[in-house]
């Protein structure tokens, strides 16, 4: 069986009686789709943790967070630059608002110059992995005015029951 190229989905071609080659790649390709909607989900829920993890270290300094977890949100200042596509993730995940590549752009140079020195077009370069992050499903691409994007991070939506929960979490840490 052949697959056509540039096809969105696998469409096939005659495969002379080889019709066990084809569920095979049907089941392929149905696994393949339902990991990549599974990855989507997992960084989405990443991002909210990182999302709430740094939040409660804005409130409470850096010191609630050990070494290791201060690492894993992006906070632990070192010598190496993280690399781009991080920084753009990284970005997208403190902003609290959608931003234009050139706003993703400008947040890059005042946190990690190096990241953007290493690039010829800064604005191609974080163009590019934003719409990378959209179609991993961890960003959403919103329209502006005069066709313009911008872009925001995909958090998980949290139910009433849960913000209450958190907020009653949040208020109890406070007062101790």
């Amino acid at each position: 069986m052949q697959i056509q190229e540039g096809a969105t989905e696998i469409k096939p071609i005659p495969s002379n009686g080889n019709d066990h080659v084809q569920e095979v790649v049907r089941q392929a390709h149905d696994e393949l789709r339902q990991l990549l909607q599974q990855r989507a989900q997992v960084m989405r829920r990443i991002g909210t943790i990182k999302q709430t993890i740094a939040g409660l270290a804005n409130l409470f300094g850096d010191a609630v967070l050990g070494e290791e977890l201060l690492e894993m949100v992006d906070r632990k200042t070192s010598g190496r630059q993280p690399g781009f596509t991080k920084a753009c993730r990284s970005t997208l995940m403190d902003a609290n608002c959608p931003l234009s590549a050139r706003d993703v752009c400008e947040r890059i140079q005042q946190k990690f110059p190096l990241v953007l020195a290493r690039h010829k077009d800064p604005m191609a370069s974080v163009t590019t992995v934003l719409n990378r992050l959209v179609a991993y499903g961890e960003a959403r691409a919103v329209a502006l005015e005069k066709g313009r994007r911008a872009w925001e991070w995909v958090a998980e939506r949290t139910s009433p029951e849960q913000s209450r929960v958190l907020t009653a979490d949040l208020a109890a840490l406070a007062h101790q």
